[in-house]
């Protein structure tokens, strides 16, 4: 059985720190592959903040295009919105019984972690695989048995600050692949 690690997120838009986050939990954690869950609407954010989910989709794409062990996975798109992990997670489970999905998240998540829907039956029946955040500490979770921390390298750098540079005009080349910042400058977004 393939183990499948679910990386969600807006990827509003993706950029070098999720791509060097992907690539390590694919290649040096027990995960066969990870997949870029892109969310049509998280539950905690303003959704009109939100690009397109289909634009921020495709730019996932040609962001790992070439990369054979990552995924990007329109799932949540036909999902009753907003997406719940726990929901997505089973879904996924009944569509791919040939895979084990773990969830991988940062340690600022793993904060609030017990306010999500479901919380206590997604750690019951998942692993989750934890990426270090700065100024973070996992709390008492992070000795949970369904938790393993990983030694990712750390990368401070958001989407936030990557449509703030494009909207005042900056240059947010080695950020994003080139690829995808081909993308934002034909489509015109964040500008």
């Amino acid at each position: 059985m393939s183990k499948v690690g679910l990386f969600f997120g807006s990827f509003n838009p993706i950029h070098i720190g999720h791509l060097i986050i992907a690539n390590y939990m694919a290649n040096y954690t027990s995960l066969d592959e990870v997949w870029f869950v892109v969310s049509p609407q998280n539950p905690f954010k303003e959704k009109k903040s939100l690009g397109n989910m289909y634009d921020r989709m495709e730019m996932v794409e040609l962001a790992i295009a070439g990369a054979d062990n990552l995924r990007a996975s329109d799932i949540e798109f036909n999902l009753p919105q907003p997406s719940y992990t726990i929901d997505t997670l089973v879904h996924l489970a009944e569509k791919h019984p040939n895979k084990e999905f773990l969830l991988i998240m940062g340690e600022d998540n793993l904060q609030g972690f017990m306010k999500w829907k479901n919380a206590e039956i997604i750690l019951r029946d998942y692993k989750i695989v934890v990426y270090p955040r700065p100024g973070y500490d996992g709390g008492e979770l992070k000795n949970h048995p369904s938790i393993q921390m990983t030694d990712t390298p750390v990368m401070e750098l958001s989407s936030t600050f990557l449509r703030q540079a494009i909207k005042d005009g900056r240059s947010v080349k080695f950020y994003t692949p080139d690829a995808v910042i081909d993308f934002i400058d034909k489509k015109g977004l964040y500008s």
